[in-house]
């Protein structure tokens, strides 16, 4: 559950409400693919703007239509109190493992950190997948603390964000030689997953695959024979586009052009691409010639 592909779809709403119909399906999709794992309510899958009733909600749809996909549920939230509920709910539903990002109003502190996945680690037998992702929470992980924390037991997993290009070796040789060997390292930041990969990284956390699952599986097929860097290339217009206006919005973008979720599906006020930016990706999936996947 903690290498190979995990698979981060989006959480699709409809009118202010998540979409269940097109959400379930893209689920579905996954189960028939070739992902390791499904992780829902990352950052791609809006948690943030979800009320614990619909994450709860989302998790058992997921749970359902998974097929025999491991299911990784993200619990991050204000409070130390409100992440365990949702870790209850995700435990109820059938998750088998949980993903916990530092969520945070005030800046938090590495003690803060700490205490917060020591109190998860000691309230469930679920594995924890450490989510570091400082473009959304603003708190950086050392080296150091992720040391700490991954000695607590149930820590399965650390979810690193993209080293600079070229140093994705030397990094990973820095965090595992602070945590023990039977935590994985997982790579988020897909236009670095070739780099990461080839450099060692257990486990790819990601956004395309939510959506595009063919197109994860050929860079992780690619990293297997060490063509992973030339297939990364290949999908240039996709990292560009990212790179421009962030994951979530492209990958929205994407879903809604190939009609596997209504239009405007991100949750206010985070608003989707312009036209002329929609444009610019329906001309990417020509490109790539992914325009008619379905």
């Amino acid at each position: 559950m903690f290498t190979g592909l995990s698979a981060f779809p989006l959480t699709p709403l409809q009118n202010d409400a998540v979409d269940e119909g097109s959400f379930s399906a893209l689920v579905s999709r996954l189960a028939e693919s070739e992902v390791d794992s499904i992780a829902v309510l990352g950052s791609t899958g809006s948690y943030a703007y979800l009320s614990p009733e619909e994450r709860g909600r989302v998790v058992q749809l997921a749970a359902a239509h998974k097929g025999s996909k491991p299911l990784i549920a993200g619990v991050g939230a204000l409070r130390t109190s409100e992440v365990l509920a949702n870790v209850r709910s995700a435990e109820e539903a059938g998750a088998a493992g949980i993903l916990l990002a530092p969520v945070s109003y005030q800046v938090l502190t590495d003690e803060d950190v700490y205490g917060l996945f020591r109190d998860v680690t000691d309230a469930t037998d679920l594995p924890v997948i450490v989510y570091d992702n400082p473009g959304t929470t603003h708190f950086t992980f050392s080296t150091e603390l992720y040391g700490r924390i991954a000695e607590l037991p149930g820590i399965a997993s650390i979810k690193i964000p993209p080293p600079p290009a070229g140093q994705a070796r030397e990094r990973i040789r820095s965090v595992r030689a602070v945590i023990p060997e039977n935590v994985t390292l997982g790579i988020s930041g897909d236009a670095a997953a070739a780099e990461a990969l080839t450099a060692g990284c257990d486990a790819w956390y990601s956004v395309v695959a939510g959506t595009l699952p063919e197109v994860a599986g050929g860079i992780i097929s690619a990293a297997r024979t060490g063509d992973a860097a030339a297939e990364s290339a290949r999908l240039a217009p996709l990292w560009e586009l990212f790179a421009e206006h962030g994951s979530l919005r492209v990958i929205a973008a994407i879903a809604e052009e190939l009609g596997l979720v209504p239009q405007n599906c991100l949750p206010l006020p985070v608003q989707g691409l312009s036209a002329a930016q929609r444009r610019r990706v329906a001309g990417a999936l020509e490109e790539l010639e992914l325009a008619t996947t379905t």
